[in-house]
C-alpha cells in the first residue's frame, strides 16, 4: 500500500453543510426546531421508540437517565467492567456505588449470568452496553430486572441500527443512550440521543432536558408561564448538530450496506487464523444482528498484541487496542481491587482494526494478509 491505512475517518454525506446552511440562514440555531424534530422523529417511528431526546452527547444522554431515575448517594448501579468510563460517571455523579459485572467469555457484552449474584436490597439499575454494535442477552437481562424491580438503562454508544431478535437496541430497557460521536457509524461531530420505553419518564425527561423547567410546555401553548419545576440541565443539542445529524440518517442505509461488506470481508478473510488458533473474530449470538461498527479481534496475549500492533505500523497500518477494564482503573482502584477474568483478558488482548466507510476492499484484504504473515512467519510471541 502506498498510502497508511488510517483507524478511523468521519464520512460526509453531502448534504450536511447545505442543511447546516439553512440552519444558519433561517436564524434558529438552538435545539427544539425542525431538524431536531425530524431526527427525534426519525428514530420514534424507525425503530419503534416510543420518545426520543437529541442530547449533546451520549454522555449526557446517560446523566439524563441516571437525573430521571433519581439516583441518589446509597444506590448501587450494576454495569460491564469492560466499557467507556462514561457508562459509570454519569451515575457516579449522583453518589451510585458501581458495582462491575464480568464480560461474557464469548464476547465483550455483560456475562448476563453474573449478574444477579451481585444484586442487593440497594440495587436500582443494570446497565446493559452493546458492545462493537452487538446485542446483550436482553431477554435474560430484562427477566432479572423484573424479578427484583430495577431499572435497566442501554447504553447503545456503538449500537445505532443494531437489533435483537428484531428489535432495536435502545428500545428494549426502560432509557436508552446512543452517539453520534465522529467515530460512529452516522455522525454529527458530537451528540447523542436519549431514548424512553416506559411512559412513566416521558413528563420529567422533558422537564430534566430543559434545564429543569416546564419550557416545552409552554412553547406548546399549554401553559401561559414557564418556570423552574425540577432538577435538570442543558442537554439538547443546537439545530447546527441536528442538522449535520439529518444529512448521516438520510444515508444511514447506504452506509450500512457499505460497512456491512466491510465486515463480512474482515471475517472471512480472517476465518483460517481463527481455525489455526491464532486469533478469535467477533461473537455474533443467534439472537443479534450487529451494525458492523467495530471489528475487532483477540488474541491469546497482551504482548502478542503489542507484537501484532507493531507489525501492522511496519505495514502502515493503525490498529488499536479499546477500554481499560473499569476495574482496574486509577479512579476505582482507590474503592478497592477486583479481578474479572473476561473483562482483564479483553484489556488485554483485543485489537480493533480499521473500520470506516472509505475503506476499501483491497485495503481489508492487505491488512487480513499482513495479519496472515504475521503468524505464518512465526513473529508473535507465546
Amino acid at each position: 500500500m502506498n498510502k497508511p491505512i488510517i483507524f478511523n475517518k468521519p464520512y460526509i454525506t453531502g448534504n450536511e453543510l447545505k442543511y447546516v446552511t439553512e440552519v444558519t440562514v433561517s436564524g434558529k440555531l438552538s435545539g427544539g426546531g425542525k431538524f431536531t424534530k425530524w431526527c427525534t422523529g426519525f428514530f420514534e417511528e424507525k425503530y419503534n421508540i416510543k420518545k426520543a431526546f437529541l442530547t449533546t452527547s451520549c454522555t449526557d444522554a446517560l446523566e439524563m437517565a441516571s437525573l430521571l431515575l433519581d439516583i441518589k448517594p446509597g444506590d448501587e448501579v450494576i454495569a460491564p467492567a469492560y466499557t467507556y468510563v462514561s457508562t459509570a460517571n454519569a451515575f457516579v455523579l449522583r453518589g451510585a456505588k458501581i458495582l462491575f459485572a464480568d464480560s461474557n467469555p464469548l464476547n465483550p457484552n455483560i456475562d448476563a449470568d453474573s449478574i444477579e449474584k451481585l444484586i442487593s436490597p440497594r440495587t436500582k439499575v443494570i446497565i446493559a452496553v452493546h458492545y462493537a454494535g452487538i446485542a446483550c442477552d436482553m431477554d435474560k437481562i430484562m427477566g432479572i430486572a423484573k424479578a427484583h424491580n430495577l431499572y435497566v438503562v442501554e447504553d447503545a454508544a456503538q449500537a445505532v441500527d443494531s437489533y435483537y431478535k428484531g428489535k432495536a437496541l435502545g428500545s428494549i430497557g426502560h432509557i436508552g443512550a446512543i452517539s453520534f460521536h465522529e467515530t460512529k457509524n452516522v455522525i454529527s461531530g458530537e451528540g447523542g440521543l436519549m431514548t424512553i420505553n416506559d411512559d412513566q419518564f416521558y413528563k420529567r425527561a422533558e422537564i430534566i432536558s430543559e434545564k429543569g423547567t416546564n419550557k416545552s410546555s409552554f412553547m406548546r401553548g399549554e401553559i401561559n408561564n414557564y418556570e423552574w419545576v425540577d432538577i435538570g440541565s442543558s442537554f439538547l443539542a443546537s439545530e447546527i448538530t441536528a442538522a449535520f445529524l439529518r444529512a448521516q440518517l438520510e444515508s444511514m442505509e447506504s452506509i450500512q450496506k457499505v460497512r456491512k461488506k466491510l465486515w463480512d470481508l474482515y471475517y472471512s478473510e480472517l476465518n483460517a487464523a481463527e481455525k489455526n488458533g491464532f486469533l478469535k473474530r467477533p461473537f455474533i449470538p443467534e439472537y443479534a444482528e450487529h451494525n458492523a461498527h467495530i471489528f475487532y479481534i483477540v488474541l491469546n496475549s497482551s504482548k502478542e498484541r503489542m507484537a501484532l500492533i507493531q507489525h501492522l505500523k511496519s505495514k502502515n497500518i493503525s490498529a488499536v487496542f479499546h477500554f481499560l477494564s473499569l476495574n482496574k482503573s486509577h479512579f476505582y482502584k482507590n474503592q478497592g481491587t477486583i479481578d474479572l477474568t473476561n473483562s482483564d483478558r479483553y484489556t488485554d488482548c483485543l485489537l480493533r482494526l480499521p473500520m470506516y466507510y472509505e475503506l476499501t476492499k483491497e485495503e481489508i484484504v492487505y491488512i487480513c494478509e499482513q495479519i496472515n504473515s504475521f503468524f505464518e512467519n512465526n513473529e508473535r510471541l507465546s
